[in-house]
């Protein structure tokens, strides 16, 4: 790293959001593009992730949108048999290496940073030998690390443990130099669900296993989220869920709608979910989890002793032979809402439900196709990561209005059709199936009405809002 650094763009990130965003930069423009990242290689979190994890949804809806990722085939085994593949750390990480190596810096328009620190708004340091390079930024930075969570693997757990107690991050299990007389995982959330199915799937006996959640969550069916030859059972299942979120009266009851359709998945059909991180899982995993019975719902950890528990609601004993699995860090971070376009800045943030390469994608689209900032914050309004049940709603509704307001712009719609990370893009390749017209139909007949009631079930304080922990969402006021 020599002498001043000169750029059209400084991507801070080379994770998932930085490396979407400037591949459709470089493809939809001429720009030059520095991207700086603290990490080794590029990746994000998924270079420090557990080994076991995998993606939520098929590999071929994931990615670098320039570079196939996949084999676009269908698992023949395991809890994810019958779909499309998923891809695990290793995987990905080789295919955004493959799109910095391969695509980005063969343009010649592209200077990648890693081990580096974009410190302030004219400097590089770098981690390795803390020289110092300024940078001039000719058009924006842009902040792919704002919603940056934090992960099991790189973060203390948020609760305090005892000396002589056993508790590792998720990845550590994949590491045990000692084997555990039994199991405690602490934690509500994806990793926690992964960390059980493991566990499970190796052979740890249910009832040796205990799981602490201080929340019950919503859980998309991946079953619905399938391309190529089962993208129509997709489509189908999106026309039934606009047909619901046109026909429900409280929140609860869209949600009763959508888990009777098996669009929507939960662990434990007793305890009403207050939590929709919006994490796609599959029925097998689900039959999987349901085999624990012993589960704990006394709130948070707030210590780990070497014979009990202590929770926000009460007390449970443990062994010094448990092993406690940490899975309780805030991957999900909700800081306050900015405009995505201001001048000089470019701040990534999620505009609608749906996946993250694809909202990302885009972003890199309007900035490089669209020339005013007001069009272009009119087109991607930014949202909160989901965290409670209402939160998908505020998220649909972005989706729907986005998706009519990109028919403004002609070439933001043209890309977003034919783009391999649009979900429904095969869906022209089976319009034989007569189920398509039907749905269409559906849709259509019921979209008006899911666009007026939403919003209506939004603002209302029908739904179990006691129950739903997190700060109020700013669209709800």
């Amino acid at each position: 790293m020599r002498g001043r650094i000169e750029a059209d763009y400084l991507v801070v990130g080379a994770g998932t959001a930085g490396m979407v965003f400037t591949d459709r930069i470089l493809a939809h423009s001429d720009a030059t593009v520095a991207i700086v990242d603290r990490r080794h290689a590029p990746g994000g979190h998924w270079q420090d992730a557990y080994p076991f994890v995998r993606l939520h949804q098929p590999a071929n809806l994931y990615g670098v949108e320039s570079v196939p990722f996949g084999a676009n085939r269908r698992d023949v085994s395991g809890t994810n048999a019958g779909m499309y593949e998923l891809a695990g750390p290793s995987e990905i990480c080789a295919h955004f290496e493959e799109a910095m190596t391969r695509v980005f810096l063969p343009t010649g328009r592209v200077l990648y940073l890693p081990e580096c620190e974009f410190v302030d708004e004219g400097r590089i340091v770098s981690r390795l030998d803390g020289r110092t390079v300024p940078v001039t930024v000719r058009r924006r930075v842009v902040d792919a690390r704002y919603l940056e969570g934090r992960i099991p693997a790189t973060s203390a757990p948020p609760f305090a443990v005892a000396d002589g107690v056993r508790c590792i991050p998720t990845g550590g299990l994949a590491r045990l130099a000692h084997p555990a007389g039994r199991f405690t995982v602490i934690g509500a959330g994806k990793t926690a669900l992964d960390t059980c199915v493991w566990l499970l799937e190796r052979g740890v006996d249910p009832a040796d296993l205990t799981w602490i959640k201080p929340r019950e969550g919503w859980w998309p069916n991946r079953r619905y989220l399938q391309p190529h030859d089962l993208v129509v059972d997709q489509y189908v299942a999106n026309a039934a869920q606009i047909e619901a979120m046109a026909q429900a009266t409280t929140v609860d009851d869209l949600f009763a709608r959508l888990d009777e359709q098996g669009i929507l998945l939960r662990v434990d059909p007793s305890v009403p979910p207050t939590m929709f991180h919006g994490a796609i899982v599959g029925e097998a995993e689900i039959a999987l989890l349901r085999q624990i019975e012993d589960v704990v719902r006394l709130g948070h950890v707030r210590t780990v002793e070497r014979d009990r528990i202590i929770l926000d609601d009460g007390v449970i004993p443990t062994t010094r032979e448990t092993l406690h699995v940490h899975c309780a860090a805030s991957g999900l971070v909700r800081p306050p809402l900015r405009p995505i376009f201001e001048p000089g800045r470019i701040t990534l943030q999620p505009m609608f439900w749906g996946t993250v390469s694809f909202q990302y994608a885009m972003l890199g689209v309007v900035e490089a196709e669209l020339h005013d900032d007001d069009q272009k914050n009119k087109l991607c309004r930014p949202l909160h990561l989901w965290d409670r049940n209402v939160d998908f709603l505020i998220a649909y509704a972005a989706l729907m209005a986005n998706a009519r307001a990109r028919g403004q712009h002609p070439a933001v719609s043209a890309w977003s059709r034919t783009s391999r990370l649009y979900p429904f893009a095969e869906l022209e390749h089976y319009a034989d199936d007569p189920r398509i017209p039907e749905a269409r139909e559906r849709s259509r007949a019921h979209a008006a009405g899911a666009l007026s009631n939403l919003p209506r079930l939004i603002a209302s304080r029908h739904y179990s809002k006691s129950a739903e922990s997190g700060p109020e969402h700013p669209q709800m006021r």
